[in-house]
């Protein structure tokens, strides 16, 4: 009866998404922990304190360029697995562990670095907020600052690995690796994607092929059959998902104990936030552009809109449910609330076939 109320209440539009994840996922698992909600609040302070400590030092080396005061911001939504597998730690140990705080420094710091460099190389700047002495910068100044901030986070990163074993670093830079492999397809894949719009047939069977249904030579060791058979989880796991896998593999080089399920739980997570919020927003703008992602794919291979939006909905859910199933099983409520949060934050009326 409180389950089902739950998800009543958790249904309710007029409440606050967080509130509303809370209760979702309660319903889902029977799980109400409230010392999930202290531990987010106490990781949340711990990750601000870590991100304002780093954009401090590329406020400074730029104030010291313009012999001007600079403000320094930056989207860093990217840090929230970081977030959760601390709280993790938190849980393992019920008490604050300094070892943990330590590695947490590195790991947001690198990615960070990671998301600043791709936004350079890009030329894609609107992330930075940047203003100097008071005013919003111009075009140029924050470009400026933009290389500036990569750069000291970068050399951050490098002094940090220092303090710990050459295992965290191989960690970090396999899954990097991979990750960057996969971009080297993209211009295969825009091609599959422009053939395919004009409708050849084997560039269609291509996109199943290689990009929905492509299976791993080497499969990761966290994923069993049912990950393995999820659609679209070698691409997107080379994507994104291995930059998560990378950073669990840091805290067990660096001592840190991370289970298998939490592991699971997070990859496919940010997998699964990665279709269910970025892809669908960004739909109509890849369209255009000939980016091929989950979602435009599927509206390349359906015939009809309803059917493409179903099957979008379809993969988006099987990799949140799951990843929700993961997280009760390693004890993760905070995973599990932040997964089900992710859910209630999608918008997929923005799809064609919605309605």
């Amino acid at each position: 009866m409180l389950r089902a109320s739950a998800a009543w209440l958790a249904a309710r539009d007029d409440l606050p998404t967080a509130l509303q994840a809370v209760l979702g996922y309660y319903a889902d698992s029977g799980l109400f922990d409230y010392r999930s909600l202290r531990l987010k609040r106490r990781v949340d302070g711990v990750a601000e304190a870590l991100v304002d400590d780093a954009f401090a030092a590329v406020e400074e080396r730029a104030g010291a360029e313009f012999d001007a005061p600079v403000d320094f911001a930056y989207d860093t939504k990217l840090i929230l697995p970081a977030k959760l597998t601390l709280g993790y730690l938190y849980r393992r140990a019920d008490c604050a562990d300094d070892h943990a705080d330590r590695l947490t420094r590195l790991v947001v710091e690198a990615l960070v670095d990671g998301d600043m460099r791709d936004a350079v190389n890009d030329a894609e700047y609107d992330d930075f907020e940047v203003r100097v002495g008071g005013a919003v910068a111009t075009d140029d100044r924050r470009r400026r600052v933009a290389e500036l901030a990569q750069e000291t986070i970068e050399e951050r990163v490098g002094t940090l690995f220092a303090e710990f074993p050459d295992s965290v670093r191989a960690a970090y830079e396999r899954a990097v690796e991979v990750s960057e492999r996969h971009q080297t397809q993209d211009p295969h894949f825009r091609r599959l994607m422009a053939r395919a719009e004009e409708g050849d047939g084997d560039a269609l069977e291509a996109i199943r092929v290689e990009y929905r249904d492509a299976d791993f030579a080497d499969p990761p060791d966290a994923f069993g059959e049912t990950e393995r058979g999820l659609p679209y989880i070698k691409t997107q796991y080379d994507r994104v998902g291995v930059i998560y896998e990378g950073m669990v593999g840091m805290y067990r080089a660096a001592g840190l104990p991370v289970s298998p399920a939490f592991e699971r739980s997070i990859v496919l997570a940010i997998i699964g936030a990665q279709v269910w919020l970025d892809d669908i927003e960004d739909y109509a703008a890849d369209m255009r552009e000939g980016q091929l992602t989950p979602v435009t794919a599927e509206y390349l291979l359906a015939e009809r809109d309803r059917r493409a939006y179903d099957r979008v909905l379809g993969a988006a859910n099987s990799y949140l449910d799951l990843a929700k199933a993961h997280a009760t099983t390693a004890d993760s409520a905070l995973t599990g609330i932040a997964t089900e949060y992710i859910y209630r934050d999608g918008e997929p009326e923005l799809l064609p076939g919605s309605h």
